[in-house]
């Protein structure tokens, strides 16, 4: 069976690992996910991740996750664009999340960043998800 949405798959596997208190959590590897995955790493919301050759052309990803005091870092992570409805948003109209505590994942010209990095770029592009 063929996955419509690879990035909100991924997003579910860490929300459910985060919920069942795992340290690492598997998802399939592709650029897109490795890029979302650079940013959660670069703002602290994950240990790190590491990507594992698998027999024929399958690639995974190990997702090392990250708790504060017992409790996860990670509160929310909800998928903004979907297939079926893609959500852009211009430099100026990028959306604060819990007033600037938590973080908006875009798509840019420039590549994934967060929503602080695009606003130093001055690039808007598509909201891929809001981690908080």
């Amino acid at each position: 069976m063929s996955m419509t949405d690879p990035i909100g798959d991924m997003l579910t596997r860490i929300r459910n690992g985060l919920q069942a208190r795992k340290t690492v959590v598997s998802t399939p590897a592709s650029k897109t996910r490795q890029r979302i995955l650079d940013v959660l790493q670069r703002e602290g919301y994950i240990r790190g991740y590491s990507r594992e050759e698998g027999e024929g052309n399958k690639a995974s990803i190990s997702i090392e996750l990250k708790y504060h005091e017992g409790e996860p870092v990670i509160r929310t992570i909800n998928r903004v664009s979907k297939p079926g409805r893609r959500v852009y948003s211009s430099v100026r109209d990028l959306p604060r999340v819990h007033n600037g505590l938590g973080i908006s994942i875009v798509s840019t010209p420039k590549g994934v960043l967060s929503d602080a990095e695009a606003r130093e770029s001055n690039v808007g592009g598509e909201i891929l998800c809001t981690v908080f």
